[in-house]
């Protein structure tokens, strides 16, 4: 392990605001170094957070926190503040069931003022404090970091338009790496990065804050260079005929200060110092290198976003790697090549994502088919609506989006899609319990809020190559739909290279037994199977949640003594709700037991045991059954 002793000395940020400003520098480096080796051992987000140490540092100087509020939008940069508020001795629980949680969390501790996991709500959070505390009076501050692909999403931007309304002391920072997950898409980073060039104000702003401590000890040196900067606005202002005397942010009524550089710690002090001390709703552009102090993260920040462990740099130690066996393909694989297969059947097929191309598994799609690919960036909303408009004029959209995502457009799915039956695909990637990322990325409420929607088709794979012929199925259909499937590898089935489809509606038996039937949903399948075994039940592979199999239903109802419904969505309004809406429409009275996701936030952590704990492994299912069967 690394030696860092200065950081050693630092429990809480308070032990950190008694250091002097000149060792900040190593403070940063110190934290880089442990940041490195604890994700290195656990893994999760990185690159992220290599490039927000030193500004992490100065907040924490700067700012009183806990008793004033720092918001991180979406969490992925939240480590260094998390080992600055007393969490460094627990880094190496991180993401693991039990451990810290892999993004900000209230319950977690005192220093997380808002919990987060998606983007672009960090604005309007701090908002809501900042507003809070005027009206009680208190004193205290609020700041919102958010990044610049978190930015280019609307709900950031109401925000603003709300904030620099207000007379409300707020400071919004943007954190600008010229990153999300993928290389941002749009007008807004374009806009930035001619801003970082071009943006006179910016540049006087960083000079400034860099020789305030010099100019101080000059007599009359101050008032000098206020006039000759007040002198180069002018000039300036009308040599580009006023276009940027005013930045896009300041007209928002925000005092816009920047860019200045995210790795200088001394300096990012003093300008915090001098934002703490200001009035009115400000914004502090800084500029970061995502990946900071570590190569292969820097020339790769997209690789390197998440990682599960590191390899040693190669200009330290070669790295050689283990042969592994044949992995097996993930269903966001099987995606990605099936959408590469029909779009050359189908030249009216596009693909939409929002800022998720990695992700989604669009790569490859990218490549052959450009011109018919989107990345409309961090506005699930938009890609929605976008797709409805696609749709009117003859195009087959495709929606590849995260089940915790698709959650931010159900108006527009609901308004724009569903209310029209425009034929939309959703390809629900991460639907069911995803592990590690914890409660704000799990899928399991799709079933229940895409099943209440008029129109619209729904499907749920039991394997992979079932989730192939279920996505050629339902792209053929004239209506909205959605395939959700889960996210990493299945049962290693065998898939089939054809864009076969199968009976809309239609499941099938896939084990025959004796007085249980169980109806079960996507991924549960395999595990129903297994604990069918030991019980002799029959095991339905139900395929849709809408429509629903009705005659299946009916015939297994009236051919076996006690019905289980499975899946693995929330059993709220899920697909066992709905087969007792079935069983209930026909009069049919028979013991049910409805297996899901009980009324709960789940927790983070390797899935199999969250599965388990949940009651939806194997064995689980299983004890759940026969203790069921001992009561009934």
């Amino acid at each position: 392990m690394s030696q860092t002793p200065l950081l050693d000395t630092i429990s809480l940020p308070q032990d950190l605001r008694c250091l002097p400003k000149e060792q900040l520098p190593r403070v940063a480096e110190e934290l880089r170094m442990f940041l490195l080796e604890s994700v290195g051992k656990t893994g999760g987000h990185f690159a992220s957070n290599l490039g927000a140490v030193e500004l992490t540092v100065a907040l924490h100087y700067v700012y009183d926190t806990p008793n004033d509020n720092l918001v991180w939008d979406v969490g992925h940069q939240s480590y260094p503040h998390k080992i600055l508020t007393g969490r460094k001795n627990r880094m190496h629980t991180m993401r693991q069931y039990g451990g810290l949680a892999g993004f900000p969390k209230r319950g977690e501790s005192e220093y997380d003022a808002f919990g987060v996991g998606h983007s672009s709500t960090s604005i309007g959070a701090a908002l809501g404090m900042a507003v809070a505390d005027k009206l009680a009076g208190n004193g205290k501050r609020s700041v919102a970091v958010i990044g610049d692909g978190a930015m280019t999403a609307g709900q950031a931007f109401e925000a603003l338009n709300c904030a620099g309304d207000m007379e409300i002391d707020l400071l919004v920072i943007l954190n600008d790496n010229e990153m999300s997950i993928s290389p941002n898409v749009g007008a807004l980073p374009k806009y930035l990065a001619r801003n970082v060039v071009r943006d006179m104000h910016g540049l006087l702003s960083t000079i400034k804050a860099q020789s305030t401590k010099v100019l101080d000890k000059l007599p009359g040196a101050l008032e000098i260079a206020q006039k000759v900067e007040h002198k180069i606005k002018t000039i300036a202002g009308e040599a580009e005929h006023a276009k940027q005397s005013l930045s896009l942010f300041e007209n928002f009524g925000f005092h816009y200060t920047g860019p200045v550089d995210g790795h200088d710690v001394e300096n990012l002090v003093e300008v915090l110092q001098d934002l703490r001390a200001k009035k009115g709703p400000q914004i502090l552009h800084v500029i970061t290198k995502k990946g900071q102090g570590y190569k292969l993260a820097e020339n790769d920040p997209v690789k390197y976003h998440a990682v599960s462990n590191l390899a040693k740099e190669p200009e330290k130690e070669p790295y050689k790697p283990v042969p592994q066996p044949a992995a097996k393909p993930t269903y966001t694989q099987i995606f990605g090549k099936w959408l590469c297969d029909q779009a050359a059947a189908d030249p009216r097929l596009v693909a939409i994502t929002p800022a998720m191309r990695e992700g989604s598994g669009l790569v490859e799609y990218e490549q052959k088919f450009p011109e018919r690919y989107f990345d409309v960036g961090i506005a699930e909303q938009h890609a929605v609506t976008f797709a409805g408009g696609l749709a009117c004029e003859g195009a087959k959209p495709v929606v590849a989006i995260y089940s915790t995502f698709l959650q931010r457009a159900y108006d527009q799915l609901v308004h724009d899609i569903a209310l029209q039956n425009l034929p939309v695909m959703f390809a629900v990637d991460r639907a069911g319990i995803v592990g590690a990322d914890g409660p704000t990325h799990a899928g399991l409420y799709d079933l229940s809020f895409l099943r209440c929607v008029p129109n619209m088709v729904i499907a749920a794979p039991s394997d992979e190559n079932e989730c192939r012929l279920l996505l050629s199925t339902c792209y053929q259909l004239d209506a909205p739909t959605a395939v959700r499937y889960p996210r990493g590898s299945g049962i290693g089935a065998t898939v089939s290279d054809g864009l076969d489809t199968v009976p809309v509606g239609k499941g099938v038996v896939r084990r025959e037994g004796s007085q249980t039937a169980v109806f079960a949903f996507g991924s549960m399948v395999q595990p129903a199977l297994e604990a069918a075994e030991t019980l002799d039940a029959t095991v339905a592979d139900m395929r849709f949640v809408k429509p629903l199999d009705e005659a299946l239903i009916l015939k297994l109802a009236q051919s076996h003594d006690y019905l289980v419904s499975v899946e693995e969505n929330a059993e709220q309004g899920g697909a066992g709700s709905a087969v007792l809406e079935v069983l209930a429409k026909h009069n049919i009275c028979k013991p049910v037991l409805v297996l899901g996701v009980a009324d709960t936030v789940t927790e983070h952590g390797d899935p199999k045991k969250l599965l388990d704990d949940l009651g939806l492994s194997a064995a689980a299912i299983l004890r759940r059954i026969q203790s069921w069967l001992a009561e009934v």
